[in-house]
């Protein structure tokens, strides 16, 4: 199964970091590509999300299960219902001495193998284009537009 990492430093004290992340319905404010975030079910430290992205002109719509754990400063995500056979992974924010290292993993399957084999390499730079934006979009929510 494709896996894939994307990561940025953010200055800033890392719980505040972890607190905009887990706010996700406002992620279409500073997050390019995503349109929508809806949550549907809040559970205590689990969401039911469904998301709705554009990328390259096309939507592409999801729900998910959101797992938060404000402890060890992550989330974990899984689809629960989309187009993809599997999507899921984790929202990492380590502390370090001028902020935190905020890393995005997705773990995926497109279910399809000779799409896969076909246009695989295409898919999976979008998608790491996607999740660098998501990672720039929050540093430039913390950190501000000069940054």
């Amino acid at each position: 199964m494709p896996y894939l990492e994307s990561e940025i430093f953010i200055k800033g004290n890392p719980a505040d970091i972890y607190d905009i992340a887990v706010d996700m319905e406002k992620f279409p404010e500073y997050m390019e590509d995503v349109e929508e975030v809806n949550i549907l079910e809040r559970n205590g430290d689990v969401n039911i999300s469904e998301w709705v992205t554009n990328i390259d002109g096309t939507p592409i719509i999801w729900t998910e299960e959101d797992r938060f754990d404000s402890k060890n400063l992550s989330i974990s995500y899984k689809m629960i219902e989309g187009d993809l056979d599997k999507f899921e992974g984790e929202w990492k924010f380590t502390p370090s001495e001028e902020g935190c290292q905020v890393v995005l993993s997705v773990d995926y399957d497109f279910g399809m193998p000779s799409l896969t084999e076909l246009i695989g390499a295409t898919l999976e730079s979008k998608l790491r284009e996607n999740c660098q934006m998501m990672l720039v979009g929050m540093k430039k929510k913390i950190e501000g537009s000069n940054n």
